[in-house]
């Protein structure tokens, strides 16, 4: 099975201080790998350096079998990769709702009317068709992770990047977030500290600890109810290989 994406010996300096050392990461076709650490650890970093919204000081970035160095070479595949920020409003910069959703296809270079069309239909796909028309930094956080995740879907990537998707969501919301989620059948590298959420999204598991990233197992230990635990894999200890596409 051919990788999507696939980083070798990446690195990340900044100020002097060393962020991500030595990154091997590879992610299958609709793999769903989740990746989770200490507040800190660098995995914002990570999910930005895969895209090159943050530049890397070694190693190498291949996406869907392209290395890529330069923003040219990035920009030609970041359509193919939803990234969902941790913080909705870094991502909501036109006025209304279906100008948001719909900006991404317009750049893809569909017609106005075909984007529209497209945005429409992920905002029902998310049941919040009927905030089409509302200016985009009046709703509440919930409403704002899912106009941002329309804005993503109605590009049908083939990657999804999530940045604690569940981070200041209220119930409703995070349950129809949660649906679509489980219904994407892409490919999905999962940043989040929601155990519930790893447990009924990822098919495999990773842990930044200092800048280094670990293999790790999902396991599941019965308490008055069931939460799922990611351990990490050190030298010597059963588990994946690092750099396993799944």
């Amino acid at each position: 099975m051919s990788d999507l994406l696939h980083l070798e010996g990446v690195c990340v300096v900044r100020d002097g201080q060393s962020v991500l050392e030595d990154i091997d990461l590879r992610l299958g076709s609709r793999e769903k790998l989740t990746i989770v650490g200490p507040n800190g650890a660098g995995k914002t970093t990570l999910l930005r350096t895969i895209v090159g919204l943050e530049r890397r000081t070694g190693g190498t970035i291949r996406l869907f079998g392209e290395a890529c160095g330069t923003e040219k070479q990035f920009r030609l595949h970041r359509p193919r990769i939803g990234f969902l920020f941790q913080d909705s409003d870094d991502q909501l910069f036109c006025p209304s709702v279906i100008e948001d959703v719909a900006f991404g296809p317009l750049n893809m270079g569909l017609s106005q009317a075909e984007a529209e069309a497209a945005a429409r239909t992920a905002l029902d796909r998310l049941e919040i068709g009927h905030l089409a028309e509302r200016i985009s930094h009046r709703l509440s956080g919930g409403e704002k992770r899912l106009v941002c995740l329309a804005g993503l879907m109605a590009m049908k990537p083939e990657v999804l990047l999530l940045d604690e998707p569940t981070n200041g969501i209220d119930a409703a919301n995070e349950t129809r977030l949660r649906e679509a989620l489980a219904a994407y059948e892409g490919a999905m590298i999962l940043v989040s500290h929601d155990t519930t959420l790893v447990a009924d999204l990822a098919t495999r598991a990773m842990v930044l600890e200092a800048g280094r990233l670990l293999p790790a197992t999902i396991h599941s230990h019965a308490h008055t109810h069931v939460h799922a635990h990611v351990h990490a894999v050190h030298a010597g200890e059963p588990g994946e290989d690092a750099g396993s596409g799944g």
